[in-house]
């Protein structure tokens, strides 16, 4: 696995942004942001709501997001076994861009924009995770996406990431470095 992708770039204290060139066809990418199982093979599982406003629950479990289930490093060790966060659907148009509260929705609201375009045979997929709390929670979100669009992109070429942990480390390194 490739932990040599550009960093995401920060805009201000607030945004981080990424982009990835990944296998397409578009609508292949879609289901992977969209349909629970797809989408707990590198984030998280949780039906979308049949509508934008609507909540949904998301299910993080990085253990299974590794080829052998592993236990997460300190300071993440608390989210062992999985947890669960509350979200709400704010954009939804197939198969073009998606967006939701991330965080849970008690707590001071971040958000999540998918956006995808067809480049040839493979898809632009453009992240963009704004309303963050300041260069701290830059530093840890950033390494976070970094980490979940390897595994995306590996999970589309049909493979697992050995280790998301380790991945999640080496990548964390390069930002810290920031």
């Amino acid at each position: 696995m490739s932990t040599n992708e550009p960093l995401g770039v920060f805009e201000g204290t607030q945004t981080v942004r990424f982009e990835r060139l990944l296998p397409g066809p578009i609508g292949r990418v879609w289901a992977y942001l969209t349909e629970p199982g797809k989408r707990a093979q590198w984030l998280a599982s949780g039906a979308l709501p049949p509508q934008t406003g609507g909540d949904f629950m998301m299910r993080f479990d990085h253990a299974l997001l590794s080829a052998t289930p592993e236990v997460p490093p300190e300071p993440y060790r608390q989210y062992a076994g999985g947890h669960d966060s509350l979200h709400r659907l704010l954009r939804c148009e197939p198969p073009r861009a998606l967006a939701f509260t991330w965080g849970s929705i008690q707590d001071n609201l971040s958000d999540v924009t998918f956006e995808l375009s067809e480049e040839g045979d493979q898809v632009k997929l453009v992240l963009t995770h704004r309303n963050l709390s300041g260069r701290a929670e830059q530093l840890d979100v950033g390494p976070g996406w970094h980490s979940h669009l390897d595994v995306l992109r590996e999970r589309l070429n049909g493979t697992a990431p050995a280790s998301f942990w380790k991945l999640f480390e080496q990548v964390k390194a390069r930002y810290d470095a920031l």
